[in-house]
């Protein structure tokens, strides 16, 4: 049997590879992030199959659940939010499976940040502003960032960021990116991405927080920082130029 951690996408249920959806529709055992992935997606497993939410299960509980598929000779459609390997806590997962010899495969997926950007409309890489996406999180109750991780230290790059699990932190994210991108950097924070009910917060790093409060989002949303949400007038990218030549393209037009 085999372990097929899958990327389900943000929320929207379309969102999700052709690979990933196949796989759940095929796999016996479905074990999906309930508060992260709609039930939409896991409605696909096959009749009979069982279905499983691990939002509330422990580490020890989730990997007694796959042990026993794999004692059953069931593949296993281990569904998480976005793509597997961001925040995905799949790492964790895997090293339990190699110490039991069960065998797995990750499948990716659309990530959130991603899906935001499509969403507002915005490239996060626009020529001569900005040619760095850095993904990254602060430090609350979760685990500690290493060191150099640090906001602070992040934000000497002017990259467009882009900052998870950290809404209820917007004070620390104001205050240690504004010296570097100034008070009137643009700010979008997205809200459960893909979901129907989701919401997309603009605003600068001077006003980001109260527009948030007022708007209670308190979990589930991502941050996206940079001059590049609010680029015009910039130069046009080398890509299409009739003037740079490539290996396809060696003349005008």
């Amino acid at each position: 049997m085999t372990v097929y951690f899958i990327g389900a996408g943000p929320g929207d249920p379309e969102l999700i590879t052709v690979k990933g959806l196949r796989l759940i529709r095929s796999c016996p055992v479905c074990l999906y992030a309930g508060s992260l992935v709609p039930a939409a997606v896991v409605e696909a497993a096959p009749e009979g199959a069982a279905v499983m939410d691990t939002a509330p299960m422990t580490l020890d509980r989730i990997v007694a659940e796959l042990q026993a598929a794999d004692e059953r000779g069931q593949d296993v459609a281990r569904v998480h939010s976005g793509d597997p390997s961001l925040y995905g806590a799949i790492a964790e997962q895997i090293r339990r499976l190699d110490a039991l010899g069960i065998d797995w495969q990750v499948i990716p997926g659309v990530p959130a940040f991603a899906a935001a950007a499509a969403a507002i409309g915005k490239e996060l890489t626009v020529p001569e502003i900005a040619q760095t996406v850095v993904l990254t999180r602060t430090s609350m109750k979760a685990s500690a960032m290493p060191p150099g991780e640090d906001l602070d230290t992040i934000g000497r790059t002017g990259a467009t960021l882009a900052i998870h699990l950290s809404v209820r932190n917007l004070r620390e994210v104001e205050a240690r990116l504004t010296p570097h991108y100034g008070a009137d950097c643009p700010v979008v924070v997205a809200y459960r991405v893909g979901w129907p009910d989701q919401q997309f917060i603009h605003g600068t790093l001077a006003d980001i927080r109260a527009r948030v409060r007022a708007a209670k989002i308190t979990r589930t949303a991502l941050i996206l920082v940079g001059p590049a949400l609010a680029a015009h007038g910039f130069r046009d990218s080398a890509l299409y130029d009739a003037n740079h030549a490539h290996v396809l393209r060696t003349g005008r037009g």
